[in-house]
């Protein structure tokens, strides 16, 4: 009998026992976020700052939930990095769905908001789950990921809850393996989402070839 679950209630271990996902911890598997990075402009700059400061005004005014983390961060970012422009694309609530192997499972769901050709992903959670962490989200995202239309193709994403932002890579096949970036927090000395729009481009630029 077919089995039908919510990706929002999905966590790491039935990932990992279902559909055998693996963590890789080699460097090498993911150095996207790390080499050949884009420079962006002073204007660039300028405008991120701005976004960092409102997040500090935004912390007076708690919780911050998620359409507010989008409104003030996630979308800022996004029109900063001309992700609204062509070839790339935004699709808000796409929903998804994937099933294991013998087909007995299938996990339906919904992404806050899919970006570029079904292959990179952001997604935006609110920073009152789990105390802040950012590792709320990721077994969600990678549900979505196991979803990418082009299984032959690797799939990238971005988890963010306003302050912290970190980076995944999917590679599907038997077994499929992903990996994580390291975290970028705001409240970091210096503006960390200069980095962030960095690698938000140089994964663009990948999956637009």
């Amino acid at each position: 009998m077919t089995q039908t679950l919510q990706a929002k209630e999905i966590n790491l271990r039935y990932l990992i026992d279902n559909f055998g996902i693996q963590l890789v911890f080699d460097d090498q598997f993911f150095r996207e976020w790390q080499e050949d990075l884009l420079e962006i402009s002073d204007l660039d700059k300028q405008l991120l700052d701005k976004v960092k400061t409102g997040y500090f005004n935004l912390l007076n005014y708690p919780p911050l939930l998620e359409d507010v983390v989008r409104m003030a961060i996630i979308d800022p970012i996004l029109f900063i990095g001309d992700f609204y422009l062509v070839p790339l694309y935004i699709k808000a609530e796409e929903p998804i769905e994937i099933t294991d192997e013998d087909e007995e499972i299938i996990i339906k769901g919904k992404i806050d908001t899919l970006v570029l050709k079904d292959q990179f992903w952001v997604m935006v959670i609110e920073s009152k789950q789990a105390e802040y962490s950012i590792e709320r989200g990721l077994a969600q995202i990678l549900a979505y990921m196991l979803g990418n239309p082009h299984p032959n193709q690797p799939s990238f994403g971005m988890i963010s809850s306003g302050g912290e932002f970190i980076f995944v890579k999917l590679v599907k096949g038997n077994p499929t393996y992903y990996a994580l970036s390291k975290g970028f927090l705001i409240r970091n000395p210096g503006n960390e989402l200069y980095d962030v729009l960095r690698i938000l481009k140089r994964l663009a630029q990948l999956v637009s070839v």
